[in-house]
């Protein structure tokens, strides 16, 4: 049986590392993309091929429409030379930033910027790769428990990733003819770096915990396995979910 390979935006850290990691233990290859830290990519590519999966990373701009149609370029034109065909099988629409402001207080740059990097590139870059996406392909799309319940800030943000979710189903809806199924996950408060790592505070931490049925706040850990679980076998017959992965906040 030939190896599978996922593609995966925003994979040198935080969620998208985790995932890269949780897929290369399933015996997957990784393409991912890293914005600017190419230090943080080769530690991703040299943890992956300890696992004995190939790995490779090229960059990409969420922020720029075209950067999404040169990484997926740059993504098959390498499965081409690694593998003589420039088809894949999972992707993994991950990368994002976070901006907090008051609706009264959102300017248009950061809207528009919130729309480019979490709606737009996640919508041209998907159909930019759907014609190299084999049969019974998988699509999960990242998007946020703040899409559910609501903190004062994030108006901008989360009006993007509920976008997302209709996306999602509507690739569910489109690609069934492929058997490619779509899927997108929910993270609740997760303690990475992202958004400048307000999650790690100590005083937040102890509020998300208070707010969270298991009492703690998310770890990159606890995404990335869904992840993996959405790319196997046995999730095969889930599509056009949403599936919140916040240890049951705000329930």
């Amino acid at each position: 049986m030939s190896q599978k390979t996922a593609i995966i935006t925003g994979g040198s850290r935080g969620l998208g590392r985790d995932m890269a990691i949780s897929l290369a233990k399933d015996g997957v290859n990784i393409i991912f993309s890293y914005h600017n830290n190419e230090a943080k990519a080769k530690e991703v590519i040299s943890e992956v091929e300890a696992l004995s999966q190939k790995a490779a990373a090229f960059t990409f701009d969420a922020n720029d429409y075209q950067s999404g149609q040169e990484f997926i370029s740059k993504a098959t034109n390498y499965l081409k030379e690694e593998n003589g065909n420039t088809n894949f099988d999972f992707l993994i629409n991950n990368a994002g930033t976070g901006t907090f402001n008051l609706v009264s207080d959102t300017n248009e740059a950061q809207f528009d910027e919130m729309m480019n990097v979490h709606l737009k590139s996640v919508y041209f870059l998907t159909q930019a790769a759907l014609p190299y996406l084999n049969e019974e392909g998988r699509i999960i799309n990242i998007s946020s428990g703040l899409t559910r319940f609501s903190f004062p800030g994030m108006s901008a943000y989360a009006l993007m990733k509920g976008g997302i979710e209709v996306f999602t189903r509507y690739l569910a809806k489109e690609l069934g003819d492929r058997k490619i199924t779509a899927n997108v996950i929910a993270p609740g408060a997760i303690a990475t770096d992202f958004a400048g790592g307000s999650n790690k505070d100590e005083d937040k931490v102890a509020i998300i915990s208070s707010l969270t049925a298991l009492g703690r706040v998310g770890e990159a850990e606890d995404v990335g396995g869904v992840v993996a679980f959405l790319c196997s076998d046995k999730a095969g017959w889930i599509n056009g979910q949403r599936i919140e992965v916040s240890g049951g906040m705000l329930v």
